[in-house]
């Protein structure tokens, strides 16, 4: 597809599982499901899935920036959590992060992630133009 867009943070689960942080066909963006790393690799907030669910946003946003598009592209939200009685704090940082813009929002409550340290994943859906 001549298209195809695809972009990456080169992380270590990117590297050896072959997948993309984001990839973008025509107008529609996926973005990868995405933990809350820190700069240096490490988890980003351990345990904490109010700032947690705020970095994963922010490693979101830099993925569709550098496709051209930012945080309003985004339609829906699917947010995967461990501890489902922390669906409050996912709610209000999304909130925080999105404020009136407001695409769709699922919450799941999952039994474990990629890694104990982290207790949220997010993926998204983004269309340019929207």
């Amino acid at each position: 597809m001549s298209d195809w867009q695809r972009v990456g943070t080169g992380n270590r689960w990117e590297t050896a599982y072959a997948y993309s942080r984001a990839s973008r066909a025509g107008g529609l963006v996926f973005c990868t499901g995405t933990v809350a790393l820190a700069d240096g690799g490490e988890a980003f907030a351990p345990g904490d899935a109010h700032a947690q669910t705020l970095r994963c946003f922010e490693i979101i946003e830099g993925s569709l920036r550098e496709l051209g598009l930012g945080r309003t592209a985004i339609v829906r939200s699917r947010v995967f959590v461990t501890d489902i009685h922390q669906a409050d704090a996912v709610g209000r940082a999304h909130a925080s992060f999105f404020g009136v813009h407001r695409p769709c929002l699922t919450q799941v409550g999952v039994h474990a992630l990629i890694a104990p340290e982290f207790v949220v994943e997010i993926e998204c859906d983004a269309v340019a133009g929207a």
